[in-house]
This record gives C-alpha cells, structure tokens and sequence, in this order.
C-alpha cells in the first residue's frame, strides 16, 4: 500500500476498480483505457478526462466486495490524499533539501514534478502504446514492460487473454519476477489465496481446442485452465517448475 501510494497512480480502490471495467470492456467505447481512437487519445485524453455517465454507471456496478473487506485499502482509500501528500510529494521533496542541499525550485522540479510525469506516462506508455503501435510479428516475446522501448513487448496480449495467472508480472522473467516471488511469500503465510496459474501444456491445449472447434480462444483457454487448476495441490505455489 505505501509503494503504491509513492507511485501517485490513485487509491488502490479505485485502480482495481478501472481496471476491472477496462477487462470487462475492454476496446470498446466503455473502456475506461479505450485507446483505439489516437495515440494522444490513449496517452492523455482517457487518463485526465472524467468518465461518462455510462462509464461512471458501469463503475458503479463492478463487485468490489473482495477488496472491501480489506482494510488496508479502505484505510487507504479514507485518508489517501494525506498518505499521498506525505508519501508522494513532502518525503521526496524534503530528502534533496535535507541531505544534498538542493533549492525549493530544484527539489521540488526533480523529486516530485519529473519524477511523477516521467511514471505516469511510463505506465500509460504501455497500455497506449501496445494499441496505437502494432507489434512486429519478428519482434522476441518478452514477459517484461522494461524492455518495451525497445522490443515492444508481446506481454500485453497474455494479460488479456488470462488476467489472472499471477505469474505474469509487469517486470522481469515469468514466474520468476519480484512481484510474483512475494505474492508466493504472502500466499505461504496465508495472506493470499486462490491462486491462479496455468500451465504452457494447457495452453497449448486450449489453442488447439479453438482452432477445432471455432470457439474463442479465451473461453478454450479458460476451460483448460480451471480443469487444470482442480487437479492442482493447494500448495502448488510451492512447487512452481512442476506447473509452467
């Protein structure tokens, strides 16, 4: 939660909330990342303008149970623009001022004013990007944002087919990335559950299924993947070479 909120990117809340309605409606108008239009429309447009009537209606209807029973995140969502004025602007701006001496103007410019629009775009980089840009079919998938400068990374395309294998990080190899190392720590000391994942196997045999049968990938996907995840141990997490 307080990595998150240095990030400046909104309460916890309501991020899972948009996302949640960019997956539902993902590339259509309702998307509340909808980025098929232009690339300034991706880049700046969807992020700085408010929601329609119909996106705030449909952001009103998202199940956020889960994430309401959660305390840290509603702690975060009551008091987040103080967490976020002290977390995200006075700390930053104060080291520079304090250990290296630097003007107001120059801490203020570099630790807060560059660094947030230098994170923002980076973040919305990756979802415009992706859309406004196509990928080279030549180009070396890659599990990794970081590299999208320079790779333009196929990682997008597996988030949205299968949101919810939690092996898929933003940075680093697959599997093996940081995130995913503490989501397999928080998962051994009970503080998270119901993790999903799937196996190449399985995809593979969810691809196949669709190309014999005509019936969307994802659906295909999907079905292997839950027939898969019954027949996994609890503690798969545990064990992860066996189920790649």
């Amino acid at each position: 939660m307080l990595c998150q909120t240095i990030a400046g990117q909104g309460p916890i809340y309501r991020w899972v909330q948009t996302h949640r309605l960019h997956h539902q409606k993902f590339r259509q108008e309702d998307d509340p990342f909808y980025s098929a239009r232009s690339f300034m429309a991706a880049q700046v447009n969807a992020q700085i303008m408010s929601y329609t009537r119909e996106q705030q209606q449909l952001l009103s209807q998202v199940d956020m149970s889960d994430i309401e029973q959660d305390k840290v995140v509603m702690f975060q969502k009551k008091y987040y623009w103080v967490l976020y004025f002290v977390l995200h602007v006075l700390l930053p701006v104060n080291a520079p001022l304090e250990y290296w001496g630097d003007s107001i103007a120059a801490a203020t410019f570099v630790a807060f004013s560059l660094r947030y629009l230098i994170v923002l775009n980076v973040c919305w980089l990756i979802n415009s990007a992706h859309f406004i840009w196509g990928l080279d079919k030549n180009f070396k998938p890659s599990d990794s944002n970081s590299v999208f400068f320079i790779t333009k990374s196929y990682w997008p395309q597996y988030h949205y087919l299968l949101p919810n294998d939690y092996q898929s990080g933003e940075f680093g190899d697959y599997g093996s990335d940081f995130v995913t190392a503490m989501i397999r720590v928080f998962a051994a000391l009970d503080m998270a559950t119901d993790l999903r994942t799937i196996s190449s196997v399985a995809v593979r045999k969810g691809l196949t299924t669709a190309v014999e049968t005509g019936r969307p990938i994802v659906e295909c996907i999907q079905e292997h993947a839950t027939e898969e995840m019954n027949e996994m141990p609890k503690n798969h997490f545990l064990n992860r070479d066996r189920f790649m």
